[in-house]
This record gives structure tokens, sequence and C-alpha cells, in this order.
């Protein structure tokens, strides 16, 4: 991870799976960074430096993504459902000696930190999501035009072996897409990490998680996000919300009424960005991450 003073990779395995983690800083509060789709923990590369010099950041590439190996003990979507990478987060977390931390996701990664922080009060000290909402509350948005623009969703979640093999035949085109549609400032990502994303996304194996992924959002963790609320269950912790001004497009939903129906203790922030938010605005995410822990 370029910048930072004294970063340390290592491969942990928990339960069977080798995770691909890099952490940085030696004092301070634990804080765990999950990236998003279609990544790796190399989003975090200018925000964790900033956060290491008064936090221990531990930043892993998730389960079959970057160089993280896929869940052991079974090829299902069942395996990549949030809850279940959760735990493997806290598992992961309690090896390297953090019994209590925060945790903050971009995309797919704040799907974890909210089932984190849902399932695991007693451990996760506060939770930040950016740049998306719950999986229960974004596929009830979703109807009409809007699906054309989150039309992923319903590919990479299809039952099938469909869209492993259409995006295998041209994996660059496919990521490449959201890499260069979904940033408002072209150079925010830079050659050489969107190279290393690309790279990481030709694997079959790597594309086959994030199929499975999305599967088990499409199928699963809608159905976990719907009886917590249903029963009542919110995060107890203080939670940051953060996500990218929309300009003249409107959103087929409203953030803060979703984000607040999960929480009371919540801050809100929206960036004039695109959806990379740590890439494109590294110091706004870094300070809103900074203040989050203080609260």
């Amino acid at each position: 991870m370029p910048g930072t003073a004294d970063p340390i990779e290592r491969t942990v395995t928990i339960d069977g799976a080798d995770l691909h983690v890099t952490t940085l800083g030696d004092s301070g509060p634990a804080v765990l960074l999950l990236h998003g789709f279609p990544q790796t923990h190399l989003a975090w590369r200018r925000v964790a430096p900033a956060l290491a010099n008064s936090a221990q950041v531990v930043c892993p590439d998730l389960p079959g993504y970057g160089a993280s190996g896929p869940p052991a003990g079974g090829d299902e979507p069942a395996a990549y459902a949030k809850r279940r990478t959760a735990a493997t987060m806290v598992d992961l977390m309690r090896e390297l000696g953090h019994d209590r931390f925060a945790v903050i996701g971009h995309d797919r990664g704040a799907l974890v930190a909210l089932r984190a922080g849902l399932d695991h009060p007693d451990i996760v000290t506060h939770v930040g999501a950016l740049d998306i909402i719950p999986t229960v509350d974004n596929w009830a948005a979703l109807s009409g035009v809007a699906g054309v623009f989150a039309f992923h969703l319903y590919l990479l979640a299809q039952p099938s072996t469909l869209p492993e093999r259409m995006i295998g035949a041209d994996p660059d085109l496919f990521f490449g897409h959201f890499l260069d549609t979904w940033v408002k400032q072209p150079d925010a990502i830079g050659a050489d990490t969107r190279a290393g994303y690309l790279a990481a996304c030709h694997d079959s194996d790597v594309i086959h998680a994030i199929c499975q992924d999305y599967r088990a959002s499409a199928f699963i963790d809608g159905e976990h996000d719907a009886a917590d609320r249903d029963a009542g269950r919110r995060l107890t912790m203080p939670a940051l919300a953060m996500w990218q001004d929309p300009g003249e497009t409107p959103l087929p939903f409203d953030p803060h009424q979703i984000w607040h129906s999960w929480t009371d203790d919540l801050h809100t922030e929206v960036l004039d960005c695109g959806h990379f938010l740590p890439e494109e605005q590294p110091e706004r995410v870094a300070a809103a991450i900074r203040d989050l822990l203080e609260r």
C-alpha cells in the first residue's frame, strides 16, 4: 500500500480460508476497512495511511476477491452471505489481537459492515457505510429505468454460469466499464491501481467469487435484513453514512430516510464525487472516519 510508513502484508487463515491482509499503525483504536466491487484492499491506499497515525488499521481483501481465497467448506452463494463474511471478519480481527473494533465499508464492504454491526454489537464499536444502502432497501428501490444503471446486480446474480462465461470472455471490458464510468475524476483511481484491479479480476475463481457474492445478496442477504427489520433490530453503535451527490439525476430512494431507519446515532455526508469515495475524496473520507471514532 503506497505511502505508508510500515505497512505489513500477510496471509491469515480463518476457518480454512486464506485472507490477504495489510495492516498499518501500532496504537489507537482498531479500524477494519472493507473494499467494494470490483476492487481490492488498495481502494483504501489513500485513506488508511491518514488513519494509521492514530489507529490500528486493517485492510483485507474480501473472501474470494483480490489475493484472498474463497470461503472454505463449500462453493455456494450461502458461503458469501454477508452474515458469514462478517463472522469471518470478526474472527480475523480477533486473530490479529482486536477484540473490539470499528468497521468501515464501501459498496460490498459496507454491506458486511452493516451485518457485522447488527450481528456483533458487543464487538463492533462503530459502523461506516459508503455509497450504498442495505440490501433489502436496495432491491425494494429498484424499478423501471433505475434497473438500467444497476444492471450488474441482476446479471451477476443469475443462478447459472452465464455471468461467469460472459465476463470471462472479456473481463477487462466488463470490470473496466465500472472503473471508468463510476468516477467523476478520471484520474482518481490511477493507471497502476486500475491495472491491478483488472489483473485480479482476470482470475476465473475471482470472477466466480464475485458472482457468488452478488447471488448471496439477491437470495440470502435481503432475507437477513428483512428479518432484522421486522424484529426491530438496529445498529446500537455510532454510525456514519456517506454517499455521492447524484447531481441532477434523482436517486430512486432517500439515503437519509433509509439509514435513519437502521440507527438513531447517525452522521451523514454527501460528497461531490463519483461512486469510489475513498479514492476520489480520500481526505474527506478519512476526516469523517476520524470524527466517527471520536463519537
